[in-house]
């Protein structure tokens, strides 16, 4: 059984400075930085049906791998992980992947504000279908809060880490996955959805949980020509891209180990959260690479030091992926995101 990660106090030396806000109170959408957030998580107005609201529809997709020459699919063996190299800690071997077959949903919410034969701007989600983004962005467009978007949740092609499709399309550090939903899952959508979406990348956002998130931020850092905005919950900047790449030996723990810092800041916008029982150590690999809470603290610092537009909220009383902290706090995320929207160029 997996051991039970420690609650980390987010005033732990090294952690970024940040406001300790109210209990029950959630950070300002026109102030970035850094927050302290609960213990107590009250779910958002904006994450439930509210009366005379109008409700966007909802599309399903079925995509099979056998359609797609970016991703042909692949598995890990049920019961298998892998095993640390001895010379690399770094390095995680794995023996048990193998080629195989999978079916994918995507799922695809449409505002019922949307203009047919309009642009519309939109965002990516990952592990969909996510039917509380759908709630919350009825809500939000209705009031004004948010541009009409439509939302686009792709659920992965199975398994979990290293030697799975999942962590093969969520971890590596390229611009793979960001290709494929061009060339793939977009020109579906416009077909079968009628809609026509944004070429304009300030348009566009990704989003996501765990290595979802941390896939939302090697979208846009890669394709920074296709996403500007990126939305994360306990984010996987942590040492998991399979297979090895000595170019990113750390995985995603080099976004802010050496990538963030040592390059010309992109065109970004992001928000953050991470929650204080995160995941600590959950595997085989004892890198010094495997503490949640720790890489998006470092996330942080490191946005702070090249003046990138973020905020990052450190959640008290949640674990990974908590509901509760998505609860409270999604509608916050989605309009600070969104707050210096100015329209579709295209």
């Amino acid at each position: 059984m997996r051991k039970a990660p420690p609650i980390r106090d987010p005033q732990s030396p090294g952690y970024v400075s940040a406001t300790t806000l109210p209990d029950g109170t959630i950070p300002p959408i026109d102030v970035g930085g850094n927050y302290i957030v609960g213990p107590t998580h009250s779910t958002a107005r904006e994450m439930t049906e509210q009366p005379g609201v109008p409700r966007g529809s909802v599309h399903e997709l079925i995509m099979e791998s056998a359609d797609s020459p970016i991703f042909p699919g692949i598995s890990r063996e049920q019961g298998t992980f892998g095993t640390p190299d001895p010379d690399n800690p770094a390095r995680l071997i794995v023996t048990t992947s193998h080629p195989a077959p999978y079916s994918r949903q995507v799922t695809v919410y449409v505002p019922q504000q949307y203009v047919p034969g309009s642009v519309v701007p939109f965002i990516v989600g990952t592990d969909g279908p996510d039917f509380s983004l759908f709630m919350a962005l009825d809500n939000l467009i209705a009031e004004g809060r948010v541009p009409a978007m439509v939302a686009i949740s792709i659920s992965n092609g199975g398994g979990d880490a290293q030697g799975s499709q999942r962590g093969l399309e969520y971890d590596t550090m390229s611009g793979l996955y960001a290709e494929f939903v061009e060339t793939e899952v977009l020109p579906l959508v416009e077909a079968k959805c009628d809609v026509i979406l944004t070429r304009d990348p300030a348009a566009r956002a990704t989003m996501g949980c765990s290595s979802g998130a941390s896939c939302a931020m090697i979208m846009a850092w890669y394709r920074n020509d296709l996403y500007h905005r990126v939305l994360s919950f306990s984010g996987t900047f942590v040492n998991q891209q399979w297979p090895y790449n000595p170019e990113t030996p750390g995985g995603a723990w080099e976004f802010h180990r050496s990538i963030i810092p040592n390059a010309e800041p992109r065109r970004l916008r992001i928000w953050m959260a991470v929650a204080d029982r995160d995941l600590y150590n959950p595997n085989t690999m004892q890198d010094g690479m495997h503490d949640w809470v720790l890489a998006n603290e470092h996330m942080a610092r490191v946005l702070a030091e090249k003046n990138y537009p973020y905020q990052f909220s450190f959640v008290c009383n949640a674990w990974h992926c908590d509901p509760a902290m998505k609860g409270q706090l999604l509608p916050q995320a989605l309009e600070y995101l969104w707050q210096d929207y100015k329209g579709p160029s295209d």
